[in-house]
């Protein structure tokens, strides 16, 4: 029987490889820090490991790893969170030795962290992008944005799911917004604001090691928490011709290795897609690409066993898949006009909507999310971590 670790066992992606691969016969070890988490509880998790805390010790959280890796037969390893995935690129070629595990090498996952490299690369390269500022306006105001309908978005260098991004209509505000930001998130850029009616997408990768694109899948951002950009509570499986050459064209470009997934918003403006971050690791809405057709860990599965198959690009658009809870439930909190939602938030029964986490086929899960809520209220390095974002 083929046998992969999952890490990171909290998180709603986690949970679409553990539900992928398990229905498919495989077992699934899956690792967390806690026994208090949404994967341990899927009755397609074969076995659960409990770690060391890759924040708090990331050596040990490494050496643990190698160890099991050692002495157990996995024939891959997902890495699901950017901090586990950054310990364990800078082991890549012993980790290597012992179970597959494709992805970039660490220095190209640290540069696309970076806003700032990345935006940088993307001019550089004739990607579209959003107008960007990367001095403090202390030295110089940006010489757009801030008029009728205009305005600056504030986006730390390094961060993900919107966290520490701050948006600015007026000028006036600009310097002590930015001042903000820069206390936890040092230098951060400044960008312009890109007006909504375009819609926001997301471009997901797939490619081997000689950066061959093996798979591909674009999803539309159809409502998020935060309301005005963040991680999708509901989105749609799309095709867009042009984000694909986009997405395509940066990945190639960047000489990527395993999975990406890069965001684009389409200026409404001048209908063009503007390339907002790169996330160098598996993404949250991982579930909709699964069940739209690109089984991302299925197809990584198959290529370490040396499988060759022709690159998965077309798969079912209009399926949708939402995270009822808590994602899309703040969304309909938080947002103004919560009772015309389009979708409506109370279409709960679509015959082509799934959940994230909600499965009558494997319910417990939802148990399991209520309990990693639960350790925020009690455990001080998850209190942390929520500070911090």
């Amino acid at each position: 029987m083929k046998s992969v670790l999952v890490t990171d066992g909290h998180f709603r992606k986690t949970l679409a490889v553990v539900r992928s691969l398990g229905r498919k016969g495989i077992s699934v070890t899956v690792g967390e820090r806690t026994f208090l988490n949404t994967s341990f509880l899927s009755k397609y998790c074969a076995r659960r490991l409990i770690y060391p805390s890759p924040r708090r010790s990331p050596d040990q959280f490494v050496e643990f790893l190698l160890t099991e890796i050692k002495k157990n037969r996995y024939h891959c390893l997902f890495p699901m969170e950017e901090e586990t995935l950054l310990l364990l690129a800078k082991h890549h070629s012993e980790i290597s030795q012992h179970t597959y595990f494709l992805g970039p090498d660490l220095k190209k996952i640290e540069f696309v962290r970076d806003k700032r490299n990345l935006i940088q690369f993307a001019e550089a390269h004739g990607i579209p992008t959003p107008k960007t500022y990367y001095s403090p306006p202390t030295v110089a105001l940006p010489p757009w944005g801030g008029g009728e309908g205009e305005g600056y978005v504030i986006k730390p260098r390094i961060s993900s799911g919107a966290f520490g991004i701050v948006y600015v209509k007026k000028k006036e505000d600009l310097i002590s917004a930015y001042q903000s930001v820069h206390e936890r998130y040092p230098f951060p850029i400044i960008q312009e604001w890109i007006p909504d009616g375009g819609g926001t997408f997301g471009f997901a990768a797939l490619f081997d090691e000689a950066s061959n694109i093996k798979a591909a899948f674009i999803h539309k951002k159809l409502r998020m928490y935060p309301v005005p950009g963040g991680p999708s509570t509901l989105r749609e499986g799309v095709e867009h011709p042009q984000i694909m050459e986009l997405g395509l064209s940066l990945l190639k470009l960047l000489n990527w290795v395993g999975v990406g997934m890069a965001e684009f918003k389409v200026d409404p403006r001048d209908g063009v897609p503007k390339l907002m971050e790169l996330n160098p690791r598996f993404w949250g809405s991982l579930q909709l690409a699964i069940i739209s057709g690109v089984d991302f860990p299925y197809l990584i599965l198959r290529m370490s066993q040396g499988e060759n198959f022709e690159p998965v690009l077309h798969y079912e658009a209009g399926k949708r898949c939402r995270w009822l809870l808590l994602g899309d439930l703040l969304h309909f909190l938080n947002h103004p006009n919560r009772f015309h939602l389009h979708p409506s938030f109370f279409h709960f029964f679509d015959p082509h909507t799934s959940d994230d986490i909600i499965s009558k086929d494997d319910p417990l899960p939802l148990l399991g999310s209520a309990a990693t809520l639960f350790t925020f209220l009690y455990d001080p390095e998850m209190k942390r971590f929520l500070e911090k974002r």
